[in-house]
């Protein structure tokens, strides 16, 4: 399965720092999930999400994840992260993080997350809220 970042309704930019890189002078694995995680919550913002989660609050935490890298990415670039839901399931949904070197035009990795609806104020899981649900088909058309 070959993904474009045409495959993302949502995107949002991140640039390659010089100290990204590593000793193997490539963006370390670890800024890749960072990448995809900035790009979730922007997601959830546009949602319409609190992202501060007050103890009252039901709100996403990451029940799982992945990355399967494709690429590496040096100094100086740009990561285009290109965030979507690709399932919706009774109490959690399923989104992905392609992850681009805006330098390269090519994927240069791909970030598959769990997200679950969690109740801060009595740390358990929660229903799949139906705002969320109505929010990710509006975002993803």
């Amino acid at each position: 399965m070959k993904i474009a970042l045409s495959d993302f309704r949502f995107t949002t930019e991140f640039p390659v720092h010089w100290g990204d890189m590593d000793a193997a002078r490539h963006v370390n694995n670890l800024i890749y999930l960072r990448w995809a995680e900035s790009g979730r919550i922007r997601y959830f913002e546009k949602m319409k999400l609190d992202t501060t989660f007050s103890p009252a609050d039901i709100g996403p935490i990451l029940g799982w994840q992945d990355c399967k890298y494709m690429f590496p990415m040096t100094y100086p670039d740009t990561a285009v992260v290109g965030v979507r839901v690709t399932e919706i399931e009774e109490d959690r949904f399923i989104m992905e993080s392609g992850i681009f070197s805006k330098r390269h035009h090519r994927i240069a990795a791909l970030s598959k997350q769990i997200i679950v609806p969690y109740d801060y104020g009595t740390l358990r899981k929660a229903p799949l809220p139906a705002a969320w649900i109505a929010a990710v088909k509006e975002l993803e058309g």
